[in-house]
């Protein structure tokens, strides 16, 4: 059996499980296409696991629900952050996680005594030259960032009309990007106020993306639309993005939820 916790941040939802003082099962990315689906699963974007790490307080490995191991996942590692405290491995409000993408700090906000939101450390962005993208007859502006992981980041108008599921394979796969990417279409509402969609790498369109919120603002910042700091309004609700000029990083604050735990047979038949 696995044991899991089903969490969500802003509804971009994964499967937790606890690898720090028992093995998980060795095939992750199988593990993950079968828990991940939807009508033959638990459901979700993905699931995250829990591991020791020699760098940090906890490991943590994330499989999109295709199966690929995503490098790093803002909504995640928020919830990574509140399940660690919940489970009593940290006792503090301060927590180090390891990921493909870097050592990311952590900041728990807790409401009577139960960790409510987390502000992560995200790191410094990397904003490349734009580029121009040929999708069907339409060509798009697109600026590359990278958060540890890839992303595309598009500023159009009427992103609530876009249809994803057509649109956002032809970015993730475009031979623009060798290693796939996710995708960000951003409309501007005020400069500390923008709307975005998400297209993530292996899992399709999501309710929200933690690091496509910051690259989003980091690409904002560098074209001229946006302040540093900035509210992202996502399907599943807002974050606050901050990108210091002091320190040149960015700071990501938004919500933790559990929504339930269980266990699975393995082979989720």
């Amino acid at each position: 059996m696995v044991y899991f916790t089903k969490m969500h941040g802003l509804g971009n939802d994964y499967i937790y499980l606890d690898g720090m003082g028992a093995p998980l099962p060795e095939d992750l990315p199988a593990l993950s296409r079968r828990l991940s689906h939807r009508h033959f699963g638990i459901g979700g974007d993905g699931i995250i696991c829990m591991l020791p790490s020699h760098e940090a307080d906890v490991r943590m490995r994330i499989f999109n629900a295709d199966g690929s191991e995503g490098e790093m996942c803002g909504n995640g590692i928020r919830c990574v952050g509140k399940l660690l405290a919940d489970l009593g491995y940290i006792a503090g409000d301060t927590i180090t996680v390891e990921t493909l993408a870097g050592v990311r700090g952590l900041t728990l906000h807790r409401r009577g005594g139960a960790v409510e939101s987390v502000t992560v450390d995200m790191g410094r962005p990397v904003v490349s030259a734009l580029l121009t993208l040929d999708i069907g007859q339409t060509a798009y502006q697109v600026t590359p960032v990278s958060m540890g992981n890839p992303h595309a980041v598009l500023f159009l108008t009427g992103i609530d009309t876009l249809d994803l599921p057509a649109l956002g394979p032809h970015f993730e796969r475009h031979s623009a990007f060798p290693n796939r990417t996710n995708t960000e279409f951003i409309q501007v509402i005020r400069p500390d106020l923008i709307a975005m969609r998400v297209w993530e790498r292996g899992s399709g369109e999501t309710m929200a993306c933690g690091t496509g919120a910051c690259a989003a603002l980091a690409a904002g910042v560098a074209r001229g639309y946006t302040a540093r700091r900035a509210v992202v309004r996502l399907l599943g609700g807002d974050l606050s993005i901050d990108w210091s000029e002091r320190e040149d990083k960015i700071y990501m604050t938004g919500p933790a939820v559990t929504v339930y735990k269980g266990e699975v047979d393995d082979g989720c038949h």
